[in-house]
C-alpha cells in the first residue's frame, strides 16, 4: 500500500441559481493540489502550504478539522502529513475551503485501503466547512468527490444523489478579485421567505433537475431562476446585473452566483457559446480598478483526481 498520494481537489459551483444549499457542480480546470503522507509518527500535521496564507494549525485549518474528524473516528496506528497547494483562493465562491476539507480526508482514506465511502468521507469533511461557514453543509463538497451534478436531500442524516450531466453542458466562470466570506453571505439572508416565493424556487429547482436527467436545455434554461437569495446577495458583487445580462444576451441558459460569490457563473449549451460568454465577461471591468479572472468548464463527472 502506497504511502504518500497527491491529488487534484477540483473548484465547484454551490446552489446553481435555484438551488441554495443543496445543488453544486464541479468544475475541471481549477483546483487545489494536495499531497498526503502516511507517516509512523501518531497524529495529524499541515507541513506545507501555498497559494495563500492560512493556519497550520491542524483545529484552525479546514483541511485539517476534517482531518482530525476522521483520524478520530478511525483511530489508525500511524500519523498524516499535508501539503496543501492552494488553487482555489479563499472567499472566492468555488469552493475552496470545500476542496481542502474533501481532499484531506480523500487522500488518508486512500492511503488506508478506502476504508470509508464518498457519503462518510462527506460527513467528516462537513466538519471542516462547518469552521469557514459557520454551519455544517455539503453542496460543494458532494459534487467534488462524487462529480457531476450532486443533490444533498439530506444532511442530517446525510442523503447524497448524483445528478446526470448532459454531453455538451458548459461553465464559465468570472470571478471578480475581492472577498466575500461565506459567513456574512449567509447572515445577509432573511430568516423567513414568502410562500409564494418557496414555491416559485421549489418549482424551479425539480424542473432543474428533471431537465438535467432528460438533456432538455431548454428546461435547464427556464428554470435557472433564484427568487430567494439572490436578490439580497447580488448587492455584494460589482456589476452583478451587467454581468448576468451580457451572459443570457450571449446566449447561456442562466447565469447566478456561484455559492456566497463574488464569483457568478453560466451555463450554455456548447463551449463555442460558453466561449463567446467568456468574452463578454472579459469586457466587464475593463473600466474599474477590480481585476477579474474567467475560465470555460466542462462538467468534471470524477471528481478528486489522483496524480
Amino acid at each position: 500500500m502506497k504511502d504518500k498520494i497527491k491529488i487534484f481537489v477540483p473548484g465547484t459551483v454551490a446552489n446553481v441559481a435555484c438551488g441554495f444549499d443543496v445543488l453544486g457542480f464541479c468544475l475541471d480546470d481549477i483546483g487545489d493540489g494536495m499531497t498526503i503522507k502516511k507517516v509512523e509518527e501518531p497524529g495529524l500535521r499541515i507541513t506545507k502550504i501555498r497559494g495563500c496564507e492560512l493556519p497550520f494549525e491542524i483545529d484552525k485549518n479546514v483541511a485539517g478539522v476534517s482531518a482530525k474528524a476522521m483520524y478520530e473516528a478511525l483511530n489508525p496506528d500511524c500519523g498524516f502529513e499535508i501539503e496543501i497547494h492552494k488553487g482555489i483562493k479563499p472567499g472566492s465562491g468555488i469552493g475552496s475551503s470545500a476542496a481542502s476539507a474533501a481532499g484531506s480526508v480523500f487522500g488518508m482514506n486512500e492511503l488506508l485501503g478506502r476504508p470509508y465511502t464518498k457519503l462518510e468521507l462527506t460527513a467528516f469533511a462537513m466538519k471542516g466547512e462547518a469552521l469557514a461557514s459557520q454551519s455544517e453543509h455539503a453542496d460543494n463538497l458532494a459534487p467534488a468527490l462524487f462529480g457531476g451534478f450532486t443533490l444533498v436531500r439530506s444532511v442530517h442524516p446525510l442523503d447524497i444523489l448524483s445528478i446526470p450531466t448532459p454531453d455538451d453542458l458548459y461553465a464559465t466562470i468570472i470571478y471578480p478579485q475581492i472577498e466575500i466570506k461565506t459567513a456574512e453571505a449567509r447572515a445577509l439572508l432573511p430568516e423567513k421567505v414568502d410562500l409564494k416565493l418557496a414555491i416559485a424556487q421549489w418549482a424551479n429547482l425539480g424542473s432543474l433537475v428533471h431537465g438535467l436527467h432528460i438533456g432538455d436545455f431548454e428546461l435547464i434554461r427556464r428554470s435557472l431562476k433564484d427568487v430567494v437569495v439572490e436578490p439580497y446577495r447580488k448587492q455584494l458583487i460589482p456589476k452583478y446585473d451587467i454581468i448576468k445580462a451580457i451572459a443570457l444576451e450571449s446566449g447561456a441558459l442562466g447565469c447566478s452566483i456561484s455559492g456566497s460569490g463574488p464569483s457568478m457563473f453560466a451555463l450554455s449549451k456548447g463551449k463555442a457559446t460558453a466561449e463567446k460568454v467568456k468574452s463578454g465577461f472579459e469586457t466587464i471591468y475593463q473600466d474599474s480598478d477590480i481585476d477579474s479572472q474567467t475560465l470555460v468548464s466542462r462538467i468534471n463527472t470524477k471528481g478528486i483526481k489522483i496524480l
